[in-house]
């Protein structure tokens, strides 16, 4: 039977104890139309709290627009919101802030598209594998999950790219790791800025006040030389 970390806004069927129980949960009618519920390593992690507007939605939107022409240009797909990526290799069903999925991922195998249960042409409803590209951002009932639990999960289902961004502090935290057999190595530039193997750019995160004191953010991404 699977660990269950329970909200009290949200009910967990008892019978869940693989993660093909919950994967079949999550596409019936009775999984909740809101939140982030997640499994992990046989651990149900329920998180019914709203995103933070000014760390999180406003940061995520920052990121989502920046990486979105540099995604098309490299034939990729930029998914955001209620996008779930499972993983049977590594026991992991998931919603992460921002995906990421290659055609040529799609060609190899390393994902697959899994249809609506109506069947329907183009309609699919899960992506199966490991991602080009996942990115979390830290919230305060996230920490845990996002810097312990979430990266080796990851690695497990051979996501090559894994981005930490935590922008709840006075300065922003922002790692790129890149998939290496042993576990995620840290990527950086010579002079220490975070790089993106897949996108060949390093990347910064900076962050701001609007004239009405309000946090705002611009992501920067700068070529390999």
């Amino acid at each position: 039977m699977a660990t269950i970390l329970l909200d009290e806004q949200c009910t967990i069927p008892g019978d869940l104890a693989t993660l093909a129980d919950f994967r079949r949960w999550t596409q019936s009618v009775e999984f909740p139309a809101t939140g982030r519920i997640d499994w992990v390593a046989s651990r149900i992690e329920v998180d019914m709290s709203p995103e933070d507007i000014f760390t999180h939605g406003t940061l995520k939107t920052a990121i989502v627009a920046r990486l979105w022409p540099l995604a098309n240009e490299r034939g990729m797909h930029l998914f955001t919101g209620e996008t779930r990526v499972s993983s049977p290799a590594a026991n992991l069903s998931v919603e992460p802030d921002v995906v990421a999925v290659s055609e040529a991922s799609f060609e190899a195998g390393l994902v697959r598209l899994v249809p609506s249960s109506g069947g329907q042409p183009d309609r699919f409803v899960e992506l199966e594998g490991g991602p080009d590209l996942v990115v979390e951002i830290v919230s305060d009932s996230s920490v845990a999950k996002d810097t312990r639990r979430l990266p080796a999960a990851y690695h497990a289902a051979g996501v090559k790219e894994f981005w930490l961004v935590d922008a709840r502090g006075a300065a922003i935290s922002f790692t790129i790791w890149r998939h290496d057999p042993s576990g995620y190595v840290e990527a950086r530039m010579p002079g220490g800025m975070p790089r993106s193997t897949l996108f060949n750019c390093g990347f910064t995160i900076e962050r701001s006040r609007n004239p009405q004191g309000r946090f705002v953010y611009d992501v920067v991404a700068r070529p390999d030389a």
